[in-house]
């Protein structure tokens, strides 16, 4: 493994002392964060969803900055807005930036902001910059959005639109811990209250931020064969037409298909996760192991798969199921 690698690797590993219990979101953050990607985390409260991104966040040496999600949110409390101001007895616009102009972002409880804000951080999402007025401001290089939601089942949550679901390049659930990781978290807990307080976060593990850009410019070197290519879209083409699977359920349970964004992202994503083995060239079983997070939120659900309470999961483990490789 060469540098970038190790260092990688090595944040993974400094942040999962964090966060017990939940190494495969850790990779999914890491993932996404070299694949100049946003990720959104799903789960009830407790399940350290907020806390997986903070510690990550503690650990790049860049900014942070949080947006606690609520229904009465406005646009500019996540762009920023112009503010007027008298300079030298002269009345001016200046502009004063908002939350999402730091490199790290965490949009907490996403879903429970209106449509109004959800257009705002699509652009910023989708086009990396901000338009507030008639003037477009553009965020850091090195920008990634971190967002959380709760089931839409919860009490004052809205639907994510399709469109923004689909800029999330991987969608991770974040279940319940089990019983030993459990025990580890209360433990891990009992000692954070018992260190010291006063302890200089400076002198804790972190890495650069350029460190990140150099492992992105190595992803494009990371070989893709015909085959690979093909398995990729396969995965994808079988969600737009089930019916050449008719031996499975996929033409019963899916309604619309996934996006060429799904395409992209699952090659990109098989990319990096070959990347951290320090693997030169992408398997079938790399692209496997990105379908669940990157595709599982990318297609609609039929009335019969509603109806039968067959879910997201559910499906990609079909398509995983039946769709050959090769």
């Amino acid at each position: 493994m060469n540098h970038a690698q190790q260092a990688m690797n090595e944040l993974i590993k400094q942040t999962e002392k964090s966060v017990i219990g939940q190494s495969h979101v850790v990779q999914a953050l890491v993932i996404s964060l070299l694949t100049n990607g946003h990720v959104l985390l799903e789960g009830l409260p407790g399940t350290a969803k907020t806390r997986s991104v903070k510690s990550l966040a503690e650990r790049l040496n860049t900014s942070f900055g949080r947006i606690q999600f609520t229904p009465d949110l406005l646009p500019s409390d996540v762009t920023g807005t112009e503010v007027y101001q008298e300079l030298e007895g002269k009345p001016r616009l200046t502009f004063q930036a908002g939350p999402i102009f730091n490199s790290i972002v965490l949009a907490d409880e996403v879903n429970r902001a209106p449509a109004k804000v959800q257009a705002a951080l699509l652009e910023a999402m989708a086009e990396g910059t901000i338009t507030v007025g008639d003037k477009t401001h553009v965020l850091p290089e090195l920008f990634m959005v971190l967002a959380t939601q709760n089931p839409v089942e919860q009490e004052g949550t809205y639907p994510l639109p399709e469109a923004q679901m689909d800029r999330f390049i991987m969608k991770v659930t974040v279940d319940y811990p089990q019983d030993e990781a459990e025990r580890d978290i209360v433990r891990l807990v009992r000692s954070e209250e018992t260190s010291s307080r006063s302890q200089d976060k400076s002198q804790s593990w972190h890495i650069d931020p350029d460190v990140v850009i150099e492992a992105r410019r190595q992803l494009p070197s990371v070989a893709v064969s015909e085959l690979v290519e093909n398995y990729i879209v396969a995965l994808v083409m079988a969600t737009r037409k089930p019916d050449r699977y008719s031996e499975s359920n996929l033409h019963k349970w899916l309604e619309i298909g996934a996006s060429p964004r799904a395409s992209i992202a699952l090659d990109k994503c098989s990319r990096a996760y070959a990347w951290l083995q320090g693997r030169d060239h992408v398997t079938p079983d790399d692209v496997r192991a990105m379908v669940p997070s990157v595709l599982g939120h990318r297609f609609s659900l039929s009335y019969d798969a509603l109806a039968d309470g067959v879910d997201h999961q559910r499906v990609v483990q079909e398509l995983l199921d039946y769709v050959e490789i090769g």
